[in-house]
């Protein structure tokens, strides 16, 4: 979840309101502030968490791999204040994605302990967060909902689409594994995929990765049936 006023959801004027309130309040339940380097995690999949880790900026990418070897990548986050680890602070549930410095980061660490009193104390940062772990979690269900129900086509070309619209939550790798990885599959089909939108003059090979060629033909392709 962001550390930010809320930008949509029931309670959006109330957030950005109460906001320093919320701010102050976390920030007295910071107890160490650390340095990353690139490729170390602040958090490992199958870990017991005590703490919380806020990314105040930087970049950092997600992923899960499962017992037969395949690995999701959800893709790299320009952070922004960001908070990790709030949904396993209040189920008690292992951590369930490896989150990984993409560079070197400066972190902070929030003493679970210290934000348990802190909540009971502040009933309304409760709130908050069920506000915001809520919105966060309906954006990563619309993520995980396409990548299952619609070809791997369609999930690049809708990737590429909501990039445009800088609407997408998460970007790119610049390997091509790691992009297979971002839409759970294999390198191999992920370059069959890429090759059919390129056959209809959609999307081309640039510098930086893929672009759209043909916006309009790419939202078309996007809303057929």
């Amino acid at each position: 979840m962001q550390l930010k006023p809320l930008l949509k959801g029931r309670f959006q004027p109330h957030w950005q309101a109460s906001h320093d309130l919320i701010v102050r309040v976390i920030e007295s339940c910071i107890t160490e502030l650390r340095l990353l380097r690139e490729g170390e995690a602040l958090m490992r999949q199958g870990e017991q968490l005590r703490d919380l880790v806020l990314v105040p900026s930087g970049r950092i990418a997600m992923g899960h791999t499962a017992m037969n070897g395949r690995r999701f990548q959800l893709g790299p986050l320009e952070c922004d204040c960001q908070l990790f680890g709030e949904m396993e602070f209040f189920t008690g549930y292992r951590c369930q994605l490896d989150i990984i410095a993409e560079e070197p980061l400066e972190v902070a660490r929030i003493d679970g302990q210290q934000l348990e009193l802190a909540l009971l104390a502040h009933p309304r940062l409760a709130l908050f967060f069920a506000s915001a772990i809520a919105i966060d979690y309906q954006d990563t269900v619309d993520i995980f909902t396409c990548r299952m129900l619609y070809p791997i086509s369609y999930n690049i070309a809708y990737d590429l689409y909501h990039s445009h619209c800088q609407d997408n939550p998460v970007s790119g790798f610049s390997k091509g594994y790691q992009e297979a990885e971002r839409f759970g599959t294999t390198d191999r089909v992920y370059r069959r995929a890429v090759k059919e939108l390129i056959d209809k003059g959609l999307v081309e090979r640039g510098e930086d990765g893929l672009r759209i060629r043909d916006l309009a033909g790419l939202k078309a392709f996007l809303e057929q049936p």
